[in-house]
Parts: structure tokens; C-alpha cells; sequence
């Protein structure tokens, strides 16, 4: 097993491939320590690392491997789920909303309890980086919305044409999911083809995700890191066409 590397706050991040391995206690991990700075979290994130860890403990960095990754043109839709869509993209009193309740999104995200978790990765130090990350253009958060009601939603990550998906939340049935399916829509509109959802959970296989090795996600990286940010985050219901489920419903 590789020794755990220990970094301050101006310490670069070790290579990937020194993470550990499947066979040790914690496959993926790379790296303890340091800060979460926007300018940490950058470099992490364009190098495929990710922070994770929970109350009391220091920074965990990892980078696992395999991948878990959502291809969106791959995106599942089943028919509850196709249902649910065509009746909120039809209605009147719901409504999807991207950036207008970041705070709200991510606390949220934090507070819902989780099926085999005694606590939350997104601790208050975790709440406050991306917040500030958020302010700074590069965090967003897509959101579900009835009758002038916050009832679910995700937030992400975004650099050049990748998305980092990080957390979701619902209040109200599948809720979550159509925050998902509209971040789908709007990524194949801007020439997003991949979603990174990090770790391997049954709910995101069920969606579409599958596991990619740590190799094939770095060369994805190093193709779409370095592509044009997207300018315009709103959300327009036209883009819910480019999920066959939905075509010839919009309002």
C-alpha cells in the first residue's frame, strides 16, 4: 500500500495514480489536508480530484478509480419518471430555475438524510467554499420549483464544456430527478456530453451512470476542460425537447 500523502495549504496535489488502490481501506484516496480555496478546488477539479469528507476530520482529496460518469445521451427516463415530466413541463405552477437559490440548494443538499449515512459530507466548511466558488461563476444550481416553492434540485460544478455533479436533494417526489433531467437537457444543448457523478450508487446505474476507468475520465478531461465556458446559464423551456419523453409537450 502507498504511503497517505499529507499537504499544506501551497502544497501541489500528488499524481492520481499514486490514489489508493481497490484492495485498501479507502480506494480513491489521494491526498489529506490543505485548504478548499476556489484556486485549491480548481486545480483539484481539472485534475479530476474531488474533496470528501466529514465533521472533525481534515480535507480528504480523491481520485477514484474506476469512475462513476453519466454519459447524457445516455440519460434514462422511465416512465413514472417520463410521467412526472410531461405533467411539470405542461403546468403552469411548476418551474425550473438555475442559480436563483444556490444557498438554499446546497444547505438543503446538506440537511437531507441519506440511506446508509449517519451524517453529511457537506459539512459547513464544505457549504462555505463552494458558496464562495458559486459567487465566482464556476458552482451552479439547477432547481425545482412549485407554485413559488424551492421542493428540490442539484448543484454542480462547471469547467470549459465538464460538469462535476455534486449533490441532489428532494422534498417532493422525484423532484430531484427533474432538476437532473433538466441539467441533461441543458448540457446536450451546450455540447456537454458527460456528467461526472463520482461515486458508484445504484439510484445514478439506475439513471444511466456507469463506471469508467480513471484513464478514460483524465483523457475526457483533457478534452473538454480547455473548451469554451458556457455564458449563459437560464433555462428555457424549449430545451425539455431534447428528451424524447417530453417532445411536442412544451408549453
Amino acid at each position: 500500500m502507498l504511503p497517505l500523502t499529507w499537504i499544506d495549504d501551497d502544497d501541489p496535489l500528488p499524481p492520481t495514480h499514486s490514489a489508493m488502490g481497490l484492495d485498501s481501506d479507502a480506494p480513491g484516496l489521494l491526498a489529506v489536508g490543505g485548504n478548499l480555496s476556489p484556486e485549491r478546488l480548481e486545480d483539484a477539479y481539472r485534475h479530476g480530484v474531488f474533496p470528501w469528507f466529514s465533521l472533525g476530520q481534515p480535507v480528504l482529496w480523491w481520485s477514484p478509480d474506476p469512475r462513476m460518469v453519466l454519459p447524457v445521451a445516455q440519460f434514462k427516463v422511465s416512465k413514472s419518471l417520463g410521467k412526472t415530466l410531461r405533467r411539470f413541463v405542461r403546468s403552469t405552477g411548476f418551474e425550473l430555475r438555475i442559480d436563483s437559490a444556490f444557498r438554499q440548494v446546497i444547505e438543503a443538499c446538506a440537511h437531507t438524510p441519506r440511506d446508509g449515512q449517519s451524517g453529511t459530507w457537506i459539512v459547513p466548511q464544505m457549504v462555505a467554499a463552494y458558496s464562495e466558488w458559486h459567487r465566482r461563476g464556476r458552482v451552479h444550481s439547477v432547481e425545482t420549483w412549485v407554485d413559488g416553492q424551492l421542493v428540490g434540485g442539484l448543484y454542480c460544478v462547471v469547467i470549459g464544456r465538464m460538469v462535476f455533479g455534486e449533490s441532489m436533494f428532494a422534498w417532493a417526489t422525484d423532484a430531484s430527478k427533474v432538476a437532473l433531467a433538466a441539467l441533461v437537457c441543458f448540457c446536450r444543448v451546450h455540447g456537454v456530453t458527460l456528467i461526472d457523478c463520482q461515486q458508484n450508487t445504484g439510484h445514478l446505474a439506475s439513471l444511466g451512470a456507469h463506471e469508467i476507468g480513471r484513464g478514460a475520465f483524465e483523457n475526457h478531461l483533457s478534452r473538454t476542460l480547455g473548451e469554451s465556458e458556457i455564458s449563459d446559464w437560464t433555462y428555457d423551456s424549449s430545451m425539455w425537447s431534447q428528451l424524447d419523453a417530453l417532445q411536442g409537450t412544451q408549453p
